[in-house]
């Protein structure tokens, strides 16, 4: 029998819960995602590094585990929050259970608690430190107050590649993918419309990518709050001086604003899952877009050359910017859609029409 444990909140709310997955106690930042499916997406996506996530759709880990779906080798959240795990997955693509693969990744996983009122809590409240542990503290309210206290974050440097890769050796047009914690469907996105993608580090400076003679740079996505990787923003900004053509996504789509001198904020409690409307400003159009991310650019503070580009239908917030004074454009949704819908996935086209023009320019 699995064994009973609690996640605790920062603002002194409990949940009990059955451990499932690996043993531990865990001290994260909680949040949550409204996806219907794709939990192995989430599972791997390194935007979750650092935190808790709760997972509002009640049954997880129905279709097992599935490798070809990971978006990185491992899961990289701290803890999984879920209202049922399924004991016998059915898919014949499935090589294992979900409570078998956390345990062997070395992932907290807790199920039995009323996610839906969890999510209710985070959404009203916003995101909150959290922790997960077997017994309820003798002094609740003092283990809250140091819990809400402590200064917990995700970390671009713990996801990125280790040193550089090569992607498609083959491809035609060179886009170099700055990792920040990328996730595998746009390197295969990339691939599949020609490109050969050179993967490097978060820490790489912008000379460096310079020298690979890229025809493009896509700014990949990342946790953590983007206004502190000040070294990083230095060399995006380098980089798009130098004229080349640049797509940002997610925590990319953060760094170029920054860059280029408008400011972020964090969110209530962000923008997780596949069914997140967004309106193109210059048409009206619509589109569901698949999101992963707690900060946004503040569309208040673009600079003159920049127009906001996609809005976010719930909450007004900038879902994309492009840039008149440089060759530069980023959303804040996942065009990549892994997983989700594939509304937005003509962007890695325009994408790539801008290195063709920039290219053809060159010559």
């Amino acid at each position: 029998m699995n064994k009973t444990a609690w996640l605790i909140l920062a603002n002194g709310m409990t949940f009990e819960g059955t451990r499932f997955g690996a043993s531990g106690e865990v001290t994260a930042e909680i949040c949550f995602t409204t996806g219907m499916t794709g939990y192995l997406e989430t599972l791997t996506d390194p935007s979750y590094h650092g935190q808790i996530v709760v997972q509002t759709f009640p049954l997880i880990g129905n279709y097992g585990v599935i490798p070809d779906d990971f978006e990185s080798p491992r899961p990289r959240l701290s803890a999984y929050v879920v209202r049922e795990v399924c004991a016998e997955p059915s898919n014949f693509r499935s090589r294992g259970r979900l409570d078998r693969y956390l345990r062997d990744s070395g992932v907290v996983g807790l199920e039995g608690v009323d996610t839906r009122a969890l999510a209710r809590v985070i959404r009203e409240k916003g995101v909150m430190n959290a922790a997960i542990r077997d017994t309820l503290p003798d002094d609740l309210a003092a283990f809250t107050a140091d819990l809400a206290a402590r200064a917990l974050s995700s970390d671009v440097y713990a996801v990125t590649c280790e040193k550089p890769f090569i992607v498609n050796p083959d491809g035609k047009k060179h886009v170099v993918l700055w990792d920040f914690g990328f996730k595998g469907g746009i390197a295969r996105a990339l691939a599949e419309r020609g490109c050969k993608v050179s993967v490097v580090p978060a820490g790489t400076p912008a000379e460096k990518i310079l020298a690979l003679r890229p025809d493009g740079v896509l700014l990949s996505n990342g946790p953590g709050d983007p206004a502190t990787y000040k070294d990083i923003i230095a060399s995006v900004d380098s980089v798009a001086e130098s004229g080349l053509p640049i797509f940002g996504i997610c925590l990319g789509h953060q760094l170029l604003a920054l860059a280029r001198g408008a400011a972020t904020l964090k969110l209530k409690y962000g923008h997780r899952g596949g069914n997140q409307p967004v309106r193109e400003t210059a048409t009206g159009r619509l589109f569901i877009t698949s999101q992963n991310h707690g900060y946004a650019v503040d569309a208040s503070t673009l600079p003159p050359a920049a127009r906001e580009s996609y809005v976010n239908v719930s909450d007004g917030t900038c879902e994309g910017v492009d840039y008149a004074d440089v060759n530069a454009f980023s959303v804040q949704f996942h065009p990549e859609a892994c997983a989700g819908p594939q509304d937005t996935a003509f962007l890695f086209d325009r994408f790539v029409k801008n290195m063709e023009e920039s290219r053809h320019a060159a010559q």
